[in-house]
């Protein structure tokens, strides 16, 4: 699906700078797809220092070495699974994730889905009605990267 946002003339700021919305209007329409406002989801849930994508999972246990067979591993610097449905003006977003272990799981993800759902708003105009979070696992043994000297 994709949504569909009214193009507005511009009135040379009078009217504050309001964002296009959902609809149809006498400019015509611009479509947003699916994947766009999945893309914009998943980075904006990779801005919290804390959370980030979660290693691949099988029968409910990460897969170790996954990552050297071109799967992803836990890693706060990365994106992570997203989907976005779009209906209409409405975006229901689903994330899974990790989160920084010591951090408090309740305050990231309400961090998170505040932060997704105001991205979001603010870039496409689209209202988020549902965030769901799955946090898949604590990320606990994460190297820092390497410095530089």
């Amino acid at each position: 699906m994709s949504a569909i946002v009214q193009a507005e003339p511009y009135d040379g700021g009078e009217s504050g700078g309001a964002l296009a919305r959902p609809g149809r209007g006498d400019l015509g329409m611009i479509s947003i797809a699916d994947q766009v406002v999945t893309k914009i989801a998943a980075c904006a849930a990779a801005e919290h220092p804390d959370a980030g994508a979660a290693a691949v999972r099988m029968l409910g246990r990460a897969v170790p070495g996954a990552g050297r067979l071109g799967v992803r591993g836990t890693d706060l610097g990365a994106l992570p699974k997203t989907t976005a449905e779009v209906d209409g003006a409405k975006v229901f977003v689903s994330l899974e994730i990790c989160v920084r272990w010591p951090a408090s799981v309740l305050q990231v993800t309400a961090q998170v889905r505040r932060n997704v759902r105001d991205r979001v708003k603010q870039l496409t105009g689209l209202q988020v009605e549902e965030v769901h979070i799955i946090v898949s696992d604590l990320a606990t043994e994460i190297t820092p990267p390497p410095r530089v000297r």
